[in-house]
């Protein structure tokens, strides 16, 4: 049922359709935009950072995307302690890929956007991920305006993630790839209002979603992620599903010292977003519980495009087992969860 990939090859054949579906832990699909058999409109590419501190209680989230109706640009500050969040987002209409998004997450390359409300650079040069953004007028939970971020992810060659290509049983030509990175330490510094402060190597840590894609109409989806520290070893998570045909390959897996243990399929169960979620997979590798914080909510009904959105900020607690059969406890890790529906 899960089928590991362990050649590079292209993604897309000559008709569109994936040439090896599965999952990896490296990034060895070469995508091609002009390989997709699809209007520029049906086709979504993506690079998201979130990075969490969980010693001191807040997140950050920076997300240059192109959703072929539209582009979205955003910024998003999590304050796990006030429960609050504040956010500055751009739409830009019709990108049809002039963006600027790599084709790989492994080449150096650069993107960037901004206007008078919002600034995002991406840059990647080796080992490291460079996090420019700012919005001079946010106002941020503790009442401090404006936010400036400028950090450094650091992802060592040798580290794993979790790579997926995947398409719909209705229709071949439509798939996902994606390549989560997790535990990705970071440095630098974040500026709120006139106050300034400095990273600590070790205190903060971040994941990537890089995507690109090319979706059927409508999909709901499920996802959650953490990225921290269990006993000074790097510790992550990635759980998700409701996207795609997953029969070839999940996109569950426990991130431990930067190798991926891979797990089965995975539910997620809960009377509301802002209720007590339970995560369990199959195998009985993973038994948690997500407690919720804060919501980041986003909601846009255009009729033939709609996206409802709700992305909780909380706390995973409970126990999994690597693949050698060791268990790790996890005591309020910080992190998050989301359910999505997109129609578009």
């Amino acid at each position: 049922m899960e089928h590991e990939v362990t050649k590079a090859q292209p993604l897309l054949d000559a008709k569109g359709r994936i040439c090896e579906e599965g999952w990896a832990r490296k990034p060895l699909w070469q995508y091609a935009r002009r390989a997709i058999h699809a209007n520029a409109l049906r086709i979504k590419e993506w690079d998201y950072y979130a990075v969490v501190n969980q010693t001191k209680g807040y997140a950050l989230t920076a997300t240059v995307s192109d959703l072929g109706y539209a582009a979205l640009f955003a910024l998003c500050y999590i304050d796990y302690v006030r429960k609050e969040v504040s956010q500055s987002e751009q739409l830009v209409p019709f990108p049809r890929g002039t963006i600027g998004l790599a084709a790989s997450s492994t080449i150096d390359s650069q993107v960037s956007w901004a206007n008078k409300h919002l600034r995002l650079a991406f840059i990647k040069r080796g080992e490291e991920r460079h996090i420019m953004a700012s919005d001079p007028h946010l106002v941020l939970p503790d009442g401090s305006v404006g936010l400036d971020i400028d950090l450094t992810l650091t992802q060592p060659s040798s580290q794993e993630s979790l790579n997926i290509a995947t398409s719909w049983k209705e229709n071949r030509k439509a798939f996902y790839l994606n390549e989560k990175v997790n535990c990705l330490s970071t440095k630098g510094t974040i500026r709120r209002g006139m106050e300034t402060e400095s990273l600590l190597l070790g205190e903060a840590w971040g994941v990537l979603d890089w995507g690109r894609g090319r979706w059927t109409y409508q999909n709901t989806w499920y996802w959650a992620s953490c990225s921290t520290l269990v006993e000074n070893v790097p510790f992550g998570l990635n759980l998700g599903y409701g996207f795609s045909d997953r029969s070839s390959a999940s996109e569950n897996a426990i991130l431990y010292n930067h190798v991926v243990h891979k797990l089965g399929e995975v539910t997620f169960q809960f009377a509301s977003t802002d209720a007590p979620w339970v995560i369990k997979d199959t195998q009985g590798r993973l038994d948690l519980v997500f407690e919720p914080a804060v919501t980041r909510s986003s909601h846009t009904n255009m009729l033939v495009v709609r996206s409802d959105q709700s992305q909780v900020f909380g706390y995973f607690s409970g126990s999994c087992i690597l693949d050698d059969g060791n268990p790790i406890q996890l005591d309020r890790l910080a992190g998050f969860a989301e359910q999505v529906f997109n129609r578009w």
